[in-house]
């Protein structure tokens, strides 16, 4: 953002075209209110947004054609065409074509955002094995833009409210996630989480929970050697890297005592260890965020719902929260730079004493 008064412009991909995407868009921006909040360019096809709309007689929704990303109109909903040929869509239904034209529509957003002619991009659901193909083989979105922008490595992080729930792996089968659980594994997402929670939330001295691995957080070495030979090193290693890192804990009893309110957030170790919880607590307005990237991107934090697709039953809240963190992150990177160009030193930032580190760590023991 250029200044903190600015409209950002935010990039819209339309996910699987069979799915709920374009309803989402549609309902989400019916609300003129939203262009209060942004400039949104969509990525999508006349078609496609006039197909969708039809279903939805009680919207109040229009749009701009934009020949140029770079130069979306204020005050309006844009559409930038990311393919001209005719499609078949049919709502629903898993066809080559909506994974086709998901990947489509991706790529043209994504160069937008590198390019800078969106400020944020914000991604609608596609069908992971759908996408696939020789030039598309990736199991979701997170890995693809890690691969484009050419990072090392990204942190997958649900954020609702106050509540963050980091992951370690993402999309990974079970019996592969215990040899992808290392202290430099653990140690990399906790260097990027802290910076994430700095840069992106506005947290000075972000207090981190991780998780264990194995049932009761492995009981000493009882129930698996994972806490004990990889996790605590690199929770002992982050502290000597200023990252103010405590557990492991045991993921059960966390969530269930309400310990990760204790927490600027929750490293866990994999997928449906932390999004259980998670999304039950959600309750549907929970959003994905992918930290670490040289571009913001947020999603909403379920599927193409492919059972209610075309239906007018799509609930947009979880996709509206994700425009609104993307505008959030985008206006606290903006304050974050420019508190760093004219910095001055604060008593409250120079250590946490080590009374509230001792209270952090007690809070959790009855975790383990």
């Amino acid at each position: 953002m250029s200044n903190q008064n600015s409209k950002p412009a935010i990039g819209v991909s339309c996910g699987d075209i069979n799915g709920i995407g374009i309803e989402l868009i549609i309902k989400t921006f019916s609300d003129s209110r939203m262009l209060d909040v942004c400039t949104p360019v969509i990525f999508a096809s006349n078609k496609l947004i006039n197909f969708y709309r039809k279903t939805l007689p009680e919207s109040n929704f229009s749009f701009q054609n934009l020949k140029d990303p770079a130069r979306p109109y204020a005050r309006q909903v844009n559409l930038y065409s990311s393919w001209e040929e005719e499609v078949n869509i049919t709502p629903g239904q898993l066809t080559e074509a909506g994974g086709k034209y998901a990947v489509k529509s991706l790529q043209a957003a994504v160069r937008a955002l590198k390019a800078k002619h969106i400020q944020a991009l914000v991604t609608a659901p596609f069908h992971k094995k759908n996408v696939q193909s020789p030039e598309f083989n990736f199991s979701g979105h997170t890995p693809f833009l890690k691969q484009f922008f050419g990072v090392e490595d990204v942190v997958m992080l649900m954020c609702s409210g106050n509540m963050r729930v980091a992951l370690v792996t993402e999309h990974v089968p079970v019996k592969d996630i215990a040899q992808q659980i290392t202290r430099q594994a653990v140690l990399k997402k906790l260097f990027i989480l802290k910076e994430s929670l700095q840069k992106d939330f506005g947290i000075d001295k972000p207090k981190i929970a991780v998780l264990g691995l194995n049932p009761h957080a492995g009981d000493e070495g009882l129930v698996g050697k994972e806490e004990e030979e990889q996790i605590k090193p690199a929770i002992k290693e982050a502290k000597h890297n200023n990252i103010l890192a405590f557990g492991p804990y045991s993921a059960d009893a966390f969530f269930a005592r309400g310990s990760h309110e204790k927490f600027d957030a929750v490293l866990a170790m994999y997928h449906d260890q932390g999004l259980i919880p998670f999304k039950s607590l959600s309750k549907g307005e929970g959003i994905n965020y992918t930290a670490g990237l040289p571009g913001v991107r947020t999603s909403p934090d379920h599927g193409t719902a492919f059972d209610i697709a075309g239906k007018n039953r799509a609930d947009e809240s979880s996709f509206r929260q994700s425009i609104y963190t993307a505008v959030d992150i985008l206006q606290q990177q903006y304050e974050y730079a420019q508190s760093r160009s004219n910095p001055m030193k604060r008593m409250s930032d120079v250590v946490l004493t080590n009374v509230e580190d001792e209270k952090i760590e007690e809070a959790g023991e009855t975790e383990k």
